[in-house]
């Protein structure tokens, strides 16, 4: 999910949202379209039994890193009981079966130990370790990662998917969303005007054109951009501003990837399969 990063829990554009009692629930990238088939592999849809009754609601996105794990926000974790989750990888139309989706309970759950809630201090990330591991089917795959410490230049153009809202009334997309989306280098972001100080330099903005962004679903989804011969993914989504998420000069925020490799490292020695 994404709101502005009101300044408490749920202060970022992209808070994970309440579920409401839909079988799959889901949300979408503003201004963008609907994916080719078969494309963004490494996107998935993480889904919480809120209820414990069976029934799973789209809350968030996140990103295959490897076949055991998957990267999302740490925003997006409402519950630290694995036994409430589940991961669909292979994922395009939530409403509709594809013959392609995988769905995955979860193991276990880390959050990074810098993370208290607050999206402006960021260390907004969190990895997922499934209960068994994702497999080639041709509609997965594993994410690339950029290196560490790699910063993108002010207007490279990267790609934001998702299932989250499509406009400021609420409307929601069943199949999964895509959308150009500009970097926003640090200097710019951070100017008071944008997003002040609460733009740190372990987050990737993109957007503020008014037009594109993410919104309220595409939390812990991915910044897929092209870079060193591959797609990569970037950023994962944290937050945006409060009300319409396509605000002119509050684009869209996203951890940055590259400043966080030697803790996701750190986990996945921890959480072997």
């Amino acid at each position: 999910m994404i709101w502005l990063v009101a300044f408490l829990s749920c202060i970022g554009l992209i808070c994970a949202e309440t579920p409401i009692n839909h079988n799959v629930q889901n949300q979408r990238v503003i201004g963008g379209h609907d994916a080719a088939p078969n494309t963004w592999k490494w996107q998935v849809s993480l889904q919480h039994d809120s209820y414990n009754d069976g029934y799973f609601y789209h809350i968030c996105g996140g990103t295959i890193i490897d076949g055991f794990h998957i990267m999302t926000a740490a925003h997006c974790i409402l519950s630290m009981d694995p036994s409430e989750y589940r991961v669909v990888a292979g994922e395009y139309n939530l409403y509709e079966y594809d013959f392609s989706e995988q769905f995955i309970g979860v193991d276990r759950i880390v959050i990074h130990p810098e993370w208290n809630g607050d999206l402006g201090k960021g260390n907004d990330i969190a990895i997922m370790r499934l209960a068994e591991p994702v497999y080639d089917n041709g509609y997965v795959a594993i994410a690339s990662l950029p290196a560490p410490g790699q910063m993108l230049p002010h207007g490279f153009t990267c790609y934001i998917t998702g299932w989250g809202l499509m406009d400021y009334v609420g409307s929601v997309p069943d199949i999964l969303q895509v959308a150009a989306i500009p970097v926003v280098e640090h200097s710019v972001c951070s100017q008071p005007d944008w997003w002040g100080s609460i733009a740190l330099k372990t987050m990737v903005c993109a957007g503020g054109d008014g037009v594109i962004s993410g919104c309220q679903g595409d939390s812990g989804g991915p910044l897929n951009c092209y870079t060193d011969g591959a797609w990569r993914v970037h950023g994962v989504v944290s937050y945006g501003p409060s009300g319409m998420c396509n605000q002119v000069k509050k684009p869209t925020v996203f951890t940055r990837v590259s400043s966080f490799q030697d803790w996701m490292f750190s986990v996945r020695l921890l959480l072997p399969p």
